[in-house]
């Protein structure tokens, strides 16, 4: 069972918890192993929007599948607000140092800042902060104009409704993208926003344009992955032949679907690496047999229309 604490500050914003929080929310109710929990250093919780919030005060002890997620909060400089006690920044930077993973909305990067989390990382915020937050954190590397960055264990995202797009890719990367798409078309959410090429999930970062066909066989890919997928199967689902289905695909996407489902085992095998993994049994458990493919992918970009993979 994962639990998803969400660590909330006085005057924070409601979409900031609300939109994260529905996600993994809604992952649960298809049958996701997420259970979600409230902490505040105060038992009741003022929000930007008016409305109080009760969470527990005390600071549970987590385990490396669990997260962290702090939202973010309406202040008029980072200086303003967001001061939290060093048992809390202690207890955040504990949870990373044990393998867990800490994710922010908005402001709420500079309480991982606060934390020592942003030194030598690359994080993102909310554009009218950006600026202070590189000030405050020199050490850290601001990454301007995107929905969100993942940096190893500490993962953090733009103003507001981008705390959706960061969840969607938390629940792709731990379940795979083919839940993700589920949860995000259960809340009728537009999942296709598009992200810096390196930092957005894959799922999310190929979904920007308008052909069902494609957008159907994307569907099919993000479920089984993992699997050896012909193009003459894929190309039937769509109801297209091989070539006609490889050639909008392409056209959609800019990759092939072959190349489109690489990316996927990629970005999952990163998150399998990142918290322990062998590289051997990333490869194998993402489709690979053989890791020597896993490990060329990892230098570097592939070329635009690879052959295909082992497995």
């Amino acid at each position: 069972m994962t639990r998803v604490v969400f660590l909330l500050v006085p005057w924070l914003h409601l979409l900031d918890l609300a939109g994260p929080a529905q996600v993994f929310s809604t992952a649960a109710d298809q049958g996701l192993d997420y259970t979600l929990e409230y902490v505040a250093e105060q038992e009741d919780v003022p929000t930007a929007q008016g409305v109080a919030l009760r969470a527990a005060t005390e600071l549970p002890p987590l385990g490396p599948d669990d997260l962290i997620v702090v939202p973010g909060w309406r202040s008029r400089t980072l200086r303003d607000n967001g001061a939290l006690r060093p048992a809390t920044l202690a207890w955040l930077r504990g949870h990373h140092e044990g393998g867990g993973t800490v994710a922010s909305v908005c402001a709420g990067a500079d309480a991982l800042g606060r934390a020592g989390l942003l030194d030598g990382r690359r994080c993102t915020t909310h554009h009218d902060v950006q600026d202070e937050l590189a000030r405050r954190y020199p050490r850290a590397a601001v990454i301007r104009d995107v929905l969100y960055v993942v940096d190893g264990r500490v993962i953090t995202s733009a103003g507001i409704a981008s705390g959706i797009d960061l969840a969607l890719h938390l629940v792709a990367v731990r379940h795979g993208p083919g839940e993700a798409a589920r949860a995000a078309r259960q809340m009728v959410v537009y999942a296709r926003r598009n992200g810096d090429e390196q930092q957005a999930s894959a799922m999310l970062r190929h979904r920007a344009h308008l052909s069902d066909a494609v957008h159907r066989t994307q569907d099919v890919i993000d479920a089984r992955f993992a699997d050896r997928l012909a193009l003459s199967e894929l190309a039937a689902g769509a109801g297209l032949s091989a070539r006609t289905l490889t050639r909008r695909f392409t056209a959609s996407t800019g990759r092939t679907p072959l190349r489109y489902q690489q990316e996927l085992r990629l970005e999952r095998a990163e998150h399998m690496i990142a918290h322990g993994a062998t590289m051997e049994a990333a490869a194998h458990a993402v489709g690979f047999q053989d890791p020597r493919m896993l490990r060329r992918l990892r230098r570097g970009p592939a070329h635009p229309d690879p052959r295909p993979a082992p497995g």
